[in-house]
């Protein structure tokens, strides 16, 4: 099977129907997505009505803490100097239908196949929004990971980079930096912990999206760098009239 990871979509229409197009022309038969579908972009509705639909035809999906925060936005009353993400969030949550917040409210933390946990930050504590971007949380999350029978690969988002972190001989992790378009051997006699990237935002510096495709036949992963029209997507942003200007220029810049 070869299934497509996105992470990190961001309400980034663009961004994601790009990646979207990419997985399948590459031979994607099932897709995953592991969290933050809304959260800074234009977009919210169209993403999570895409992803509603990618539900409903067998894909996977974890919640990301912005999917919670559009749920349940901090009430402007409660904050002293109210953050971009958060003015985001409660934009987010107002564009929404009430259907579309149930959605994001009913996502699950964490989801298995086929040998494979998906979560959208670390998975010894999910719910803890952790990044796991160093050796320390990685080897952490990969061991929360064998509670659960069979798992040897953990797949995260959050991060907004790509890097994939394997258990070698010994017990301490070795990180691996992935060039994208080349398959790497993913064995299942060894663990292995993957961060994605950002479809929707980026940081990297380089604004093409990113996502990864993972063959389970022949244990392949590859990691994805697709072109898109960021422009556009800035363009969207700053038509709301509401979302901070720098939103845009993250898109513009990659960062």
């Amino acid at each position: 099977m070869k299934l497509a990871l996105l992470s990190d979509l961001h309400a980034n229409r663009q961004a994601f129907d790009a990646c979207m197009a990419h997985a399948r022309a590459q031979g994607a038969e099932r897709f995953a997505l592991l969290g933050d579908l809304v959260g800074y972009g234009a977009d919210p509705r169209y993403v999570v009505q895409q992803a509603m639909e990618l539900a409903a035809q067998g894909a996977l999906l974890v919640q990301g803490n912005h999917d919670a925060q559009a749920v349940r936005p901090t009430p402007a009353a409660a904050q002293q100097a109210p953050s971009m993400a958060a003015l985001s969030a409660a934009w987010t949550h107002a564009q929404l239908a009430a259907e579309e917040r149930d959605f994001l409210a009913a996502l699950p933390l964490t989801a298995v196949l086929d040998g494979v946990l998906l979560v959208h930050a670390s998975a010894d504590a999910p719910e803890r929004w952790r990044y796991a971007d160093n050796a320390v949380v990685a080897q952490q999350s990969l061991d929360a990971a064998t509670q659960h029978p069979g798992v040897q690969h953990v797949f995260c988002g959050h991060v907004h980079q790509q890097s994939l972190f394997y258990r070698g001989t010994g017990r301490g992790l070795m990180r691996f930096a992935p060039v994208a378009g080349v398959a790497i051997p993913v064995a299942p006699h060894r663990q292995w912990l993957a961060t994605v990237g950002s479809v929707g935002q980026p940081r990297d510096g380089d604004a093409r999206a990113m996502y990864a495709l993972l063959d389970t036949r022949a244990w392949l992963l590859r990691f994805e760098r697709v072109a898109y029209d960021h422009e556009a997507a800035a363009a969207a942003i700053r038509a709301t009239g509401a979302l901070p200007e720098f939103f845009a220029q993250r898109l513009e810049q990659g960062q």
